[in-house]
């Protein structure tokens, strides 16, 4: 569409294959090697495009880190007060008409952003974050080696903002790598301590809104309705394969409640999830299930299947010895529906989709 005179006009530009520029040929008629020229090129301003925000995150920060330490400079060698900020924010608006980012508040932000990183080898990690989510690990995190394990996280898992408050406000640090596992038993040495790490306890179901009854498929039911939200509480690397996963062995049938496949371990993750207490029979279910993936899905580069087992609660040590009498690599955790903080809906716009997600599964597995 395009404007004239007011009103909108229909555009004469034609569609082709979602591009749409005046005569555009037909795909049909390009080259064998033009689908190999466009993924090139779309790539190259992909990767460009990252690169150039990640540089303008970088200037922003270097430059928000020397105005806080002239500014902690100043006051500790001349003692001034509030006024200084408050003059400092008001001349900066008169030399640069229209610049923003330079209120009194955020230039006390500066002030301690400087004094949070008085590191520079230590801020130049962390550097190449937005500077709103500078701001809430400055409000929501006081001790350094925690605002650093969340910042880094931030910069590897690509966070919004507002997923990066939430990681904080359910304690990802204090839960990550937690499960009861036997991957050190189980697991080759170079896959157990990625295994170990991928799995938390408890697990933080915030989204879900449980009924009385507490059953099994209710559960399953909410966290495949929330499946975006389910794969960002899993964390980085899951890819969702389906639920209550048929699994027929010499003409039984048995079905998984949730299936996985996590794209760095390489192996398919079965999740069974109970509304109960741990017991240690539920091992025995889910080991066989894992065997019958194994033997019917897994890819022959496949490494073996990880199991999960998610229950409402465990008595930890009698979790520890039931997971000593199984050969099969299984962590158990608890679930948790309480709310902790409303769970903003721009997560499910900072994932990516499900079919991306199986895309990339595939092209890996077929790799």
């Amino acid at each position: 569409m395009k404007q004239n005179g007011g009103e909108i006009q229909p555009s004469t530009r034609k569609h082709v294959n979602g591009a749409s520029f005046p005569g555009t040929p037909a795909q049909s008629s390009m080259p064998e090697w033009y689908p190999e020229l466009l993924a090139s090129v779309t790539q190259r301003i992909g990767s460009g495009r990252f690169q150039a925000v990640q540089a303008m995150n970088r200037e922003l920060t270097a430059t928000n880190w020397a105005i806080g330490n002239d500014l902690l400079e100043r006051e500790a060698s001349e003692g001034w007060g509030a006024k200084v900020v408050l003059r400092l924010s008001a001349d900066i608006s008169y030399e640069f008409p229209g610049a923003r980012g330079f209120s009194p508040r955020n230039l006390r932000y500066m002030k301690s952003f400087a004094e949070a990183w008085p590191d520079t080898a230590m801020l130049q990690r962390v550097a190449t974050l937005p500077w709103g989510h500078q701001i809430a690990l400055l409000e929501k995190l006081s001790d350094p080696d925690t605002r650093l394990w969340y910042a880094a996280a931030a910069v590897e898992n690509g966070w919004s903002r507002n997923v990066l408050v939430h990681q904080i406000e359910t304690k990802l640090q204090e839960r990550s790598g937690k499960a009861i596992t036997n991957f050190s038993a189980t697991l080759p040495p170079s896959d157990s301590d990625l295994a170990q790490q991928s799995l938390k306890d408890p697990y933080v179901f915030d989204f879900v809104a449980m009924t009385d009854r507490r059953n099994e498929r209710e559960l399953e039911t909410q966290l495949v309705q929330h499946i975006e939200k389910f794969l960002l509480e899993l964390g980085q690397g899951f890819a969702f394969v389906g639920e209550q996963v048929r699994l027929e062995i010499n003409g039984d049938e048995f079905f998984a409640d949730l299936l996985f496949y996590h794209l760095k371990l390489r192996c398919y993750l079965v999740i069974e999830l109970k509304a109960g207490k741990f017991e240690p029979g539920f091992l025995g279910q889910l080991g066989m299930y894992m065997a019958a993936v194994d033997d019917l899905l897994a890819h022959a580069d496949d490494k073996p299947t990880i199991g999960l087992l998610l229950c409402k609660s465990k008595n930890n040590l009698v979790a520890e010895y039931a997971l000593r009498t199984t050969s099969m690599p299984i962590g158990v955790s608890e679930w948790k529906a309480e709310i902790v903080e409303s769970l903003p809906e721009e997560f499910a716009s900072s994932l990516p989709t499900i079919s991306e997600l199986e895309a990339e599964l595939s092209g890996d597995i077929l790799e």
